[in-house]
């Protein structure tokens, strides 16, 4: 089977772990050669495995998507390997909890300067490239299913991820008339390494034993199970591919049924 991504040049943030890693396997596996991006100035261990076995096609830039000048230096070195970014799948954020009278500023601007001011200036920045270089290509933003429906524990949250669907819906709206795509991916419950601080959070705020929430929300999707990274995966190597050239403005349900629309 050809691999789909060969001409691509994919930028992934949130790489060092969960859905991030197993979307720059995927994507390796299809050929392309990938910027792999996270907070730390090396990368971690299972990503500095992959660039071993990838030394001419990966590499890792250590880089803060809430500074502007982080995310102006990421694209400067991403360019500067691999040239002109035609993927960019669109992934780190952060989570956190608390009840409704409880929530308070830092919450707040902590996860809206990653989630929503990090990933929007990210995507600018990939967006102005490929514009001054003619590209066609293919953004993927990461938004939840929390962003498709309120949570009283996680208000902050859920407002952040309504706000990722917002940004792609007029992103590709506006990118369009440039041949390029702007697509989101709103994962379910996702059985990555950031569950066991969410189920901690869970558990305190519901009085419940460790790995009860996680267990039950398994449990209650329809499919009867968590997803995994690699579901995740699948979608953005169709999202970034010419399997999906007439798809844009769009942001898919990839939670074992949880939303339907």
């Amino acid at each position: 089977m050809a691999e789909q991504l060969a001409s691509h040049h994919a930028l992934i943030t949130g790489a060092g772990g969960g859905i991030g890693l197993a979307v720059t396997k995927a994507y390796l596996d299809e050929g392309a050669h990938c910027t792999a991006v996270d907070l730390g100035a090396t990368p971690p261990a299972e990503l500095a495995a992959l660039m071993v076995r990838h030394p001419d096609r990966l590499q890792y830039v250590g880089a803060d998507v809430v500074q502007a000048d982080s995310i102006a230096a990421m694209v400067a070195a991403a360019r500067a390997r691999f040239g002109t970014i035609t993927v960019l799948f669109n992934n780190a954020a952060v989570f956190d909890l608390a009840p409704l009278l409880e929530a308070d500023e830092a919450s707040y601007r902590r996860i809206f300067d990653v989630n929503v001011k990090g990933l929007f200036f990210t995507m600018q920045a990939v967006l102005k490239q490929m514009v001054a270089d003619g590209a066609k290509g293919s953004i993927i933003n990461i938004a939840s299913q929390a962003g498709r429906r309120g949570e009283a524990l996680v208000a902050h949250y859920c407002a952040s991820k309504a706000a990722v669907i917002s940004y792609t819906q007029s992103a590709a709206l506006a990118m369009a008339p440039h041949g390029i795509r702007v697509n989101g991916i709103s994962p379910g419950v996702v059985d990555t390494p950031m569950w066991a601080h969410v189920d901690a959070l869970f558990a305190r705020a519901e009085g419940l034993q460790p790995g009860e929430k996680k267990k039950a929300v398994g449990l209650a999707v329809p499919l009867g199970r968590m997803g995994v990274a690699a579901d995740i995966a699948g979608a953005a190597v169709f999202l970034a591919g010419d399997a999906s050239a007439y798809i844009t403005a769009q942001t898919l349900n990839v939670d074992g049924g949880n939303v339907m629309s």
